[in-house]
């Protein structure tokens, strides 16, 4: 099963995905990054209970534009806490659930900040301590 939250939904790439090989389910469902955790709550207890599990998260939403400051860092970072954060709900092994890999997608930026985009900077850098944090 492959599943893709996105807010566009493209057909023709979900297609193509498809004919890649056609043992795989591919499903897409619309998902803005930036909704709250209740929301996003919501949307996963729909998906697991299609799918029963989910085994690898991959966080990969994110622009650069520093000129958008709250939607870079709702983009970037607070989107990937609160989808990480639901699904570990999901995944807790403590509560009877069955784990997962989760792949929190960086920049080098978080490492060594660009001085020419501080926000988008900071938000990756956010991603880089969160994700430590939560290893």
């Amino acid at each position: 099963n492959l599943v893709i939250l996105d807010r566009i939904d493209n057909g023709a790439v979900i297609a193509e995905l498809k004919a890649i090989n056609p043992k795989v389910t591919v499903t897409f469902y619309p998902y803005d990054v930036t909704a709250p955790l209740a929301e996003t709550t919501k949307l996963l207890k729909t998906i697991f209970a299609q799918l029963k599990t989910v085994d690898v998260l991959m966080n990969g939403g994110g622009i650069l534009d520093d000129h958008q400051n709250e939607r870079t860092i709702g983009l970037n970072f607070t989107g990937l806490v609160n989808t990480t954060t639901a699904i570990l709900d999901f995944w807790d092994k403590r509560k009877g659930g069955p784990g997962g890999v989760i792949c929190n997608i960086g920049s080098v930026t978080g490492f060594n900040a660009i001085y020419q985009v501080p926000v988008y900077s900071a938000s990756k850098a956010a991603v880089v301590s969160f994700t430590q944090s939560i290893a």
